[in-house]
Formats: C-alpha cells, structure tokens, sequence
C-alpha cells in the first residue's frame, strides 16, 4: 500500500478530546476512500462503511431523520448485521455529496458523541465546505451565507487531502527513509549532494513528472512498469473530471468550463503564461468563464496563481485578482493533457520549448500540495520572479528552470536590494546545491524540502495589573 503523511493528521484528529465527525475533501481519485478505510480498520473494532454512489439506496436511511438513533436503526434495517458499539465503531460515509442529508447528520453526530464518523468526497469545495479552507487561503474570511442548508458549519473537523507529492512517491518506489533525510542535511546545511545520488534523484523526479501523484496511475506504473498502463489510468480519470464538470458544475457554467479546463496547455505554452479567456474562445471574455474557472479551482483540479508587482508581504494584500495564471493541481493530469508521447519526452530529457511550462506547474504542484496560495512577480518592464513564498517572515522569490539557464530578473532584484527588499532567491534547475551570496541553487528534485509551515508566533503575557497601574497613573 501506499504510504501517506495525511494519516499523521487522522491519529491526531482521533486523539483530540471532543473531536468532531472528520470531512476528508480533495481531488477526485487522491485516495480518500482507501485511506479513511485503511485508518478506520486500523484503529476501530467496527468499521461500517457505505458509499452513496454505489449504494443509493443507503440515503433513504438519512431522510428526514434527525436523530442519531433513528439514522441508526433505519442502517440496521438495511445491512445485515451491522453492530453500533459506542466509542469502538466508525463510520464511513463516502461519496458524501450524493447525499445532503447525511451531510447535516453529521451535526447530529457531534452532538450525540457516541460514535466517530468520517465522511469523504470530491467535489466538497463547490458544496460549502471548503470555505472553512479558504479562511486559511486567499480570503481568510468566513462567509457567512454559505446558500447550502445541509452543510454543518462548525460541526466537523476538516482535512484536505492531495495527490502524492514527491516524497510520498520516493516512499512509494521504496526509497530509503536515509537518503531522503541525507538531502535534507545537504539542502540545510548547503552542501552538494554527492553525484550518484544526484543522478539518480533526478531520474526520479523525471519518473514522477511523467506519472504524477494520483495513486492509481502510480499502482498502475509500479504494478507493470509500464507507462501505457499509466496513460489508460489518466484517460479513465480525466473521463470522470469531465462527466463531473457536467453533472455538478452550475448550468449556467456547465458549456464553459471543460473549454477552460482544456485550454491549459495552450496558456502555459505562452511566453506570458497569464490566463487569457481569449485563449480558452476567440472573443472569451472573463464575464463568460470566471465562474467556470471557480468552479475547477473549488473541485481541486487547477490551482490560481495571482500577480503582484511588489515583492513584499503580505503576497495577498498585494496580489491582483483579475492577473493570473492557472495550472493544473497535479503535474500528471497536464502530461497526460499534453498528448502521446510527452512521457517518453520526460523520460528522454527532449521537451523543447514546453519543459519551462512543465517545472513551473512542478513547483505549482509542490506548493499547492503543501497548502500554500500561489503568486508570482511581474512588472509592466518585463521583470518577472516565477513564485514567491514567505520562509521565516520575509517574503522569498523561487525561480524554476527546467535546465541551467539564467535568469536576467533574478540578478535584476538583487542588485536591487534596496528596491526590492530581496534579501536572498532561491533558484531550483538542473544544478547541484550551492550557494552565490544571495543566489541559492538548488536541484529541482529538492522542492519538496522547502519548509513553508505557517511561522509560530509566541506571545508574551500581558501583565494587566502594570497597565491598570499607568492607565490610572495617566488618567488622575
């Protein structure tokens, strides 16, 4: 089985004193359903599982019911030996969209608090519940008219969950849990990594561009070692994201946002690889495809990456809403979108023009899958810096390129410093670790080691009585 780091987060969500039911969203076919499976079973004497797409007829259990106890006799009369043990059973409800009213159960749940439930879906984020997430993204806002009765907000806990990144894939070809921590040692303390290694990282990371992080192609590859039974997997998955894009999306959305979601490559072709609506139709104008484009952005398959002109923080307080580029949320579903042959070019290193495209929605990728929101740095003059990130308080350019070469902006911002108030880049390409004053190079296969968690700020006690004191000292 594939290991995943998501099961971290599901023991601490189960020791938690008092947690709530647990809503696992994300991407369709990152795995959700055999994680919550594999966690429950691992962990629960009694596991009960339904599935309301292959199991229809378990929705009529939740209907009208708003009460634990009749949710549960109605499942009794439908599974044939079912046991509810209080404190020992989970259960499962996946494919949570299908039915809205196992959704408001979940507020009944939390409060009877006698059993855990876990619940899993795809297409969550367009159904109300990914705005608790977007608090900690873009808006950090809450809305407070979700529009969805049946979404009980404040009555779960919630984990998003993504495609494999890079290390779960080193996992996942049996990589030594020592060498992943030897690179770790080298990008801290800023050596180079020693060539055989370095070779053999690389072609790693080029076997996971051509395969990406969904967890069947990678299956599929390790099982036949073979990329036709990777592609028949992506065709087989791009076919439900689109079945999707018809059965869920708005209607008024629905004719618009598959001409969106197929015009990716075509954006990231471009040398400006700003999202242009005249690209996706002649004549598109955003009126027409912003909705469709929130749309695959909540369903978790492209990610935004928003435009500001000044390098600075905070990223969102500057960033453009209407300027952006789109990529796709794993780099696998952009080679398979590429066409035939794109693996084998992976593979073989001859990508031509488009292996810029390529590392660029990589790093996209990276970021994305460690919960981070997207900008880049571009002026009317024409300097561009390809992401920029926020590493211990202060606002950090990363520059991808595919191969070695350099980049004019780069140089541009540092010798800038006052300007631009870059104190270093970090650059990732076909390089070595190494260090050039305020430059640091890094290989592209390190990407994943850039610690980007959400700085800890400790706050020193307020000594009350002191400024009760000054207060009346100033006041008479």
């Amino acid at each position: 089985m594939l290991n995943r780091k998501i099961e971290d987060a599901l023991i601490a969500w189960k020791n938690k004193p008092g947690h709530k039911p647990l809503v696992i969203m994300g991407i369709r076919q990152c795995g959700k359903t055999f994680i919550a499976q594999h966690f429950a079973e691992a962990n629960y004497k009694n596991v009960v599982y339904m599935n309301f797409i292959k199991e229809p007829e378990r929705i009529n259990a939740f209907a009208g019911s708003k009460n634990v106890n009749n949710i549960l006799l109605n499942l009794s009369a439908q599974i044939q030996g079912v046991k509810f043990i209080p404190g020992e059973t989970c259960l499962i409800f996946d494919e949570i969209q299908e039915c809205p009213e196992a959704r408001t159960s979940l507020k009944f749940f939390k409060e009877d608090g006698r059993f855990d439930v876990i619940a899993t879906g795809s297409l969550l984020g367009v159904q109300g519940y990914g705005d608790e997430l977007k608090k900690r993204r873009r808006k950090m806002v809450q809305k407070k008219d979700l529009g969805i009765n049946s979404v009980p907000v404040g009555s779960e806990d919630i984990i998003e969950m993504y495609p494999l990144d890079f290390e779960e894939f080193l996992w996942a070809n049996g990589m030594n849990p020592d060498v992943i921590e030897a690179l770790r040692k080298f990008y801290t303390e800023e050596t180079p990594v020693p060539e055989g290694i370095h070779v053999a990282m690389k072609q790693y990371l080029n076997l996971y561009v051509a395969i990406g992080g969904l967890p069947a192609p990678i299956n599929a590859f390790l099982a036949t070692n073979n990329m036709n039974a990777v592609s028949e997997e992506y065709k087989g998955i791009l076919k439900e994201y689109r079945d999707d894009m018809v059965k869920y999306a708005p209607d008024k959305d629905k004719p618009h946002i598959r001409e969106c979601f197929n015009s990716i490559p075509k954006q990231l072709a471009k040398e400006n690889k700003k999202f242009q609506y005249s690209k996706v139709k002649p004549g598109g104008r955003g009126e027409t495809y912003l909705g469709s484009l929130q749309w695959l952005e909540d369903a978790g398959i492209i990610c935004r990456c928003y435009n500001t002109d000044i390098t600075g923080l905070p990223m969102e307080g500057n960033a453009k809403d209407n300027v952006f580029k789109v990529y796709t949320a794993d780099i696998g579903l952009l080679i398979e979108m590429l066409g035939p042959g794109t693996r084998a070019d992976i593979l073989q290193g001859n990508l031509g023009g488009f292996k810029g495209a390529i590392y660029e929605n990589l790093m996209a990728d990276t970021l994305h899958k460690k919960q981070q929101s997207l900008y880049y740095f571009l002026k009317d003059s024409g300097l561009e810096l390809d992401f920029l990130v926020r590493m211990k308080g202060e606002c950090v350019p990363l520059e991808v390129k595919a191969k070695t070469a350099q980049a004019k902006s780069v140089q541009t911002v540092l010798k800038h410093a006052d300007k631009y108030h870059v104190k270093h880049i970090i650059k990732f390409g076909d390089y070595n670790v190494g260090r050039e004053g305020q430059l640091f190079t890094l290989p592209n296969y390190m990407q994943f080691l850039l610690d980007l968690e959400p700085e800890e700020i400790v706050l020193e006690p307020i000594d009350v009585d002191a400024v009760n004191a000054l207060a009346k000292k100033i006041l008479g």
